[in-house]
């Protein structure tokens, strides 16, 4: 994948505080959705912590408007802003401090914050090894045999971090933030839901044996 794209340097944003926003937003939308929101908030200068969190909800919610499902996400995100704002100074470090499962933890108990925003959170954000799971890693891991396309999302995290343990651990940050960016790329291009380009795709060596067909993408030979 990465002969194919290069590293990506990614996530899409500019600082920590950034990214958490974007993986609260992104929920259940385009990326350029978020985009057109997050640089509404810039331009306004509201793109701070206490910015945000002082905004009523409804007003914020105009500004998210661009993400879809905007009230549900302005409580979210004002969720994430109270633990942030209110605990913990709006100082993310502080947030982030301590060892990757207690604050993996202690994001997963704010309300509206699931497993896939903060797995983001830590690996883009905190600099945790906490790896992402969605649906594009999910989708090509099941055509190519290596799960279930019903796997829950604990046991593929583990087996992905069982199975990308082999860099030193000065790189494996940079190796995982760089992998689950490819997968997402790979997704987008080529394991698409429908009418997949597996005969361009990276991964084609490892598909599973048979025709390279939509009808095998779906359901992989699995031994």
């Amino acid at each position: 994948m990465r002969a194919h794209y290069g590293h990506l340097r990614w996530w899409p944003g500019e600082t920590p505080f950034e990214v958490c926003v974007g993986a609260i937003l992104t929920q259940n939308t385009t990326w350029t959705s978020v985009e057109r929101a997050i640089a509404g908030l810039k331009q306004a200068g509201l793109l701070d912590p206490r910015g945000l969190y002082a905004l009523p909800e409804a007003e914020l919610a105009g500004w998210l408007r661009p993400t879809g499902y905007f009230n549900v996400k302005a409580r979210r995100l004002r969720a994430f802003l109270r633990t942030l704002v209110g605990e913990f100074d709006a100082d993310l470090e502080r947030l982030f401090a301590g060892a990757t499962a207690v604050v993996r933890a202690r994001l997963l108990a704010i309300p509206g914050i699931g497993p896939e925003t903060a797995d983001s959170m830590l690996l883009y954000a905190g600099g945790h090894g906490s790896f992402v799971i969605d649906a594009y890693t999910k989708r090509i891991f099941s055509r190519h045999g290596w799960c279930a396309p019903d796997v829950a999302y604990a046991e593929l995290q583990q087996l992905c971090a069982r199975a990308l343990s082999e860099m030193p651990p000065t790189a494996t940050l940079d190796y995982w933030q760089d992998y689950h960016a490819q997968l997402v790329m790979v997704g987008k291009d080529f394991c698409r839901p429908r009418s997949p380009r597996c005969a361009e795709c990276p991964l084609r060596p490892l598909l599973p044996e048979g025709p390279l067909n939509a009808p095998l993408a779906r359901h992989p030979r699995r031994e």
